[in-house]
């Protein structure tokens, strides 16, 4: 395994454990700030999952549009939670 499939394969296990922690934290509190942002890391962790199947499993097939809907998604999530929550 090389160098820059390890790292490829660390930031999807992060961005899933980030996801888990707030969706457990929302979850016991019920903050909705914390729901939005779980939201976002779902989106960062099928970001970083079509880095994978883009970069590592299958470098043939071009998920270059996905990646960039789903970070398109991440941060429309969160921009929208901030604005909502903003009271």
């Amino acid at each position: 395994m090389s160098f820059p499939t390890l790292v490829f394969f660390l930031c999807l296990i992060t961005s899933v454990i980030c996801m888990a922690l707030l969706l457990r934290g929302w979850w016991r509190t019920g903050t909705r700030l914390l729901f939005w942002s779980a939201l976002c890391f779902v989106f960062l962790a099928l970001n970083n999952l079509f880095v994978v199947f883009d970069l590592v499993l299958f470098p043939t097939i071009d998920f270059l549009p996905l990646r960039y809907l789903s970070s398109l998604a991440a941060i429309s999530v969160l921009l929208w939670g901030f604005i909502w929550e903003a009271d």
